[in-house]
């Protein structure tokens, strides 16, 4: 396990462009706030499917960004990052487009794109372009957003390697973070149902049908990471946090709730500011220490994946099925 304090092990963020999904509540947020306290980002972008939720959430942030003492002078400063809200349902892909499209029309770079959103364990259900849920929200729609910004990922990595006089033969720092969980574990046998995929998954539990959407979020950064080497894209589990997300899980058994309760009683889940820090590692971290397409279990560990993450035809069929869809949704 990696020793990470994010106070102390973050670098300086100056000038750099952050956008986080689900940064209103929970590991967004808490992301958001430590990226504002290191170096003064350029802008933080906070994507909310509520935009007043969003809202209040950026002046939280703003309010509650460090004040940073010099003990040797009679004047106190304040270290103010730019936070940035975007209004983005997961769920629709036309939303997706139009938040993407405001990005790209008010921003000139993306450094650290960080796909924190998601769903728990809901009811069968789908999304407005015919999708189950949890695969539409916590797989697709974040895929879709990684695709429309992949053009401004590129320019910010060659951006980079300018900067640092690079020889033509290296890149500049660049990095997808992917939320994904421990729960891909529970997916069904084979890894993942494609026939389930556009339909409301009520064939399948709901544990099931998170855990291959989970585990769709690490084998597509896997695949991602081979096909565009020049930037860093990889997969984190954040821990058992005690965050909002099991309040949305109302497909779960009775009993997930009572073990995950029981285990808040007795102190056995992060709070969000411990469990932020595996995404905050992936996100800042030397870029020799984080090792491309890997899956990361708190703080920095690999290798404990399932079977399927290891499965590169898998995470193929994971991306050529995923691409086709990008394609015929954005009329490509």
């Amino acid at each position: 396990m990696v020793n990470f304090n994010p106070s102390k092990d973050i670098p300086p963020l100056t000038n750099k462009v952050i956008l986080v999904t689900g940064g209103n509540i929970g590991l967004g947020k808490q992301s958001i706030l430590e990226f504002a306290r290191h170096g003064r980002p350029k802008e933080i972008w906070l994507a909310s499917r509520n935009l007043e939720r969003g809202k209040a959430a950026a002046e939280d942030i703003v309010q509650r960004q460090l004040v940073v003492s010099d003990t040797t002078a009679t004047t106190t400063t304040t270290t103010t990052t730019k936070v940035k809200v975007l209004e983005m349902d997961l769920s629709s892909l036309q939303s997706v487009r139009v938040a993407a499209e405001r990005f790209l029309s008010e921003s000139d770079r993306l450094d650290i794109l960080m796909l924190n959103a998601g769903v728990m364990a809901t009811p069968p259900g789908m999304t407005v372009d015919g999708y189950e849920v949890q695969w539409g929200t916590n797989h697709v729609g974040h895929a879709s957003l990684a695709r429309l910004l992949l053009p401004i990922l590129e320019r910010t990595a060659k951006l980079e390697e300018c900067a640092a006089g690079d020889d033509g033969h290296g890149h500049g720092d660049v990095r997808i973070v992917s939320l994904s969980s421990h729960g891909h574990v529970y997916g069904p046998k084979g890894g993942i149902v494609f026939e389930s995929l556009k339909t409301d998954g009520a064939k399948l539990g709901a544990y099931e049908r998170y855990g291959q959407s989970k585990l769709a979020n690490i084998l597509w950064a896997k695949e991602m990471s081979r096909r565009y080497p020049w930037m860093k894209v990889v997969s984190v589990h954040p821990g058992v946090v005690s965050t909002n997300l099991l309040n949305g899980a109302t497909g779960s058994p009775g009993w997930i709730k009572a073990v995950f309760g029981a285990g808040r009683a007795m102190g056995l889940t992060s709070s969000v500011e411990k469990g932020v820090r595996n995404q905050l590692w992936a996100a800042t971290a030397k870029e020799d220490l984080v090792k491309n397409g890997e899956y990361f279990e708190p703080v920095g560990v690999m290798g404990k994946g399932s079977k399927h993450t290891q499965d590169d035809e898998l995470a193929r069929k994971v991306w050529e099925w995923t691409e086709a869809e990008l394609d015929r949704s954005l009329g490509e």
